[in-house]
């Protein structure tokens, strides 16, 4: 028995108008965040690293990677990784060296001057954390149901292209 049977047309019209409206939040939502790191970077006076690069320092965070790890994790898919990789170690921001086992790999790494601009996204974000509690906009029950609704997506999704092949 299909689920759609037992869903009337209007539920239906219903759910998918709220799922694209949930769709179109993500995507502004990643946008604003962006936005808001920035923003932070202006006003701190770092101008020569976007809001991509610096969310990808954050995310290295202490940790040694290749370029081919960071896409794997898929954080990365609207942005060119090579390029923004290429200029944070132009820039002084990351250490890179070829692997010894793969020499067609590259591993990279924060320089101190890069960890200064994971720090400063992970103020940012502590910031926020606690601004969103202590104003009342999110607490943990409901970030817990976000998070958990927004992994069952993931993981929705995630299927739907594992089994397209």
């Amino acid at each position: 028995m299909s689920i759609h049977s037992s869903v009337s047309p209007a539920e239906a019209r219903s759910f998918m108008s709220g799922y694209l409206d949930a769709l179109a939040l993500v995507e502004r939502l990643h946008r604003l965040l962006l936005d808001v790191i920035k923003d932070e970077f202006e006003r701190v006076g770092v101008l020569e690293i976007n809001a991509v690069q610096a969310l990808l320092l954050f995310n290295i965070g202490d940790n040694e990677v290749t370029a081919g790890e960071l896409k794997s994790r898929g954080y990365y898919q609207g942005s060119n990784v090579s390029y923004n990789l290429k200029k944070l170690v132009e820039n002084g921001y990351m250490h890179h060296e070829r692997c010894a086992i793969d020499r067609r790999s590259v591993r990279v790494r924060l320089t101190e001057k890069g960890r200064g601009v994971r720090d400063v996204v992970a103020q940012l974000f502590e910031d926020h954390a606690t601004g969103l509690q202590s104003k009342g906009v999110l607490g943990p029950e409901g970030l817990e149901n976000i998070t958990t609704a927004l992994r069952r997506v993931e993981r929705y999704w995630s299927d739907q292209i594992r089994y397209i092949y």
